[in-house]
């Protein structure tokens, strides 16, 4: 971090990024004392250039970032700040700042999309009966056995079928999968971890 060089005006550009999803949540400016904050607490800070002051994230909202990792670019000009999110990331209450222009969601967005939506569905419960997700969180036995259905397909899929039924298969199987995790509190985020444990 000593060797980060500021602009003319004492900042560095900020790259916020939630640590367990990957999508990039916001862009702000740090000076020295907001990098030293940020690396004192743990939460971030920047430095407001509209209101010319230093600007703890969520102090008043309530939507603070956990930082988990500090990054800074080759030419040593720029940071990323991997975060975990309390909140919102946007004043507007959008989850990320970037929620305008070509929205249309991505392959790489995919999972956290997926995850946010079972958890909704999880904390609403299945009142009316339309939500097949609501219904297999009811029934934990049947979310495996689901999984094992899906599974068993993907390999027949894989073994006798097209590469578009394959993909058909793998999606069933990885959105299964994500239930069942969500039904024991548990998410893609922890399966990954767990992978790069079993890479030290």
């Amino acid at each position: 971090m000593d060797s980060i060089r500021f602009d003319e005006n004492g900042l560095v550009p900020c790259v916020m990024q939630d640590a367990r999803t990957g999508e990039i949540l916001t862009l702000a400016y740090m000076n020295e004392e907001a990098l030293t904050r940020t690396r004192e607490t743990g939460e971030i800070h920047f430095w407001s250039r509209s209101r010319n002051e230093l600007w703890h994230k969520g102090a008043t909202s309530g939507n603070t970032m956990k930082v988990q990792a500090l990054r800074v670019d080759c030419d040593s000009d720029a940071l990323v700040a991997l975060v975990d999110p309390a909140g919102p990331a946007c004043h507007t209450g959008e989850r990320s700042c970037f929620h305008v222009g070509d929205v249309d969601p991505q392959p790489g967005e995919a999972i956290a999309a997926l995850e946010r939506t079972i958890a909704e569905r999880k904390a609403a419960g299945d009142d009316d009966g339309s939500s097949y997700t609501a219904q297999l969180l009811a029934d934990p036995a049947f979310i495996g056995e689901k999984v094992e259905e899906e599974a068993e397909e993907v390999v027949r899929a894989a073994r006798e079928e097209s590469d578009e039924r394959l993909r058909e298969e793998a999606a069933d199987v990885l959105y299964h999968l994500a239930v069942l995790l969500a039904a024991r509190g548990l998410s893609y985020t922890d399966a990954f971890q767990e992978l790069n444990a079993r890479r030290r």
